[in-house]
């Protein structure tokens, strides 16, 4: 964890201004780091950017692009250019869409599905093996918390 004098306080109204803040900077920064080491144990050869946009469209498929970019939060050149390294990987398939030609769809190839799914594999056992020293205790602690992070992260942002 981070050292408490390193941590900024930030004041967030209505709460205990210092606490607050240092649980959202010690969250953001331990949050960080696993998802850079999960990365780390994951398949090679395929950037963030691509692997994120493989996840979108295996969930939203078919995904049209401009679907596919606010899903991505992206702006569409982007989205074009990430689309268009994937196609060439044969990680997705472009589609026409019958009743409107100026729209495409994309999906995942059989290719796709099992980069993602060796991925998966991969970054669950890293994490599973570093699980195995935890006591049971702390296991049941991570439980609730990713309960906890699940419902935070379904509440919608404030505007």
């Amino acid at each position: 964890m981070t050292s408490r004098a390193a941590t900024p306080t930030i004041p967030i109204a209505g709460h205990g201004e210092s606490d607050l803040g240092r649980l959202a900077a010690d969250l953001r920064l331990v949050v960080g780091r696993l998802s850079r080491r999960l990365r780390q144990h994951g398949e090679s050869g395929v950037t963030a950017s691509l692997l994120s946009a493989l996840w979108a469209i295996e969930r939203l498929q078919p995904v049209a692009l401009g679907d596919l970019a606010d899903a991505e939060r992206v702006q569409p050149p982007t989205l074009t250019r990430i689309v268009g390294k994937l196609e060439e990987k044969r990680l997705v398939v472009r589609e026409g869409e019958p009743t409107d030609r100026r729209v495409s769809r994309v999906r995942l190839t059989a290719d796709g599905h099992r980069l993602l799914d060796r991925t998966r594999s991969l970054r669950t056992a890293y994490l599973a093996r570093r699980l195995r020293s935890v006591t049971s205790r702390d296991r049941q602690v991570l439980r609730s918390a990713v309960e906890i992070l699940t419902r935070v992260l379904e509440e919608s942002d404030p505007a």
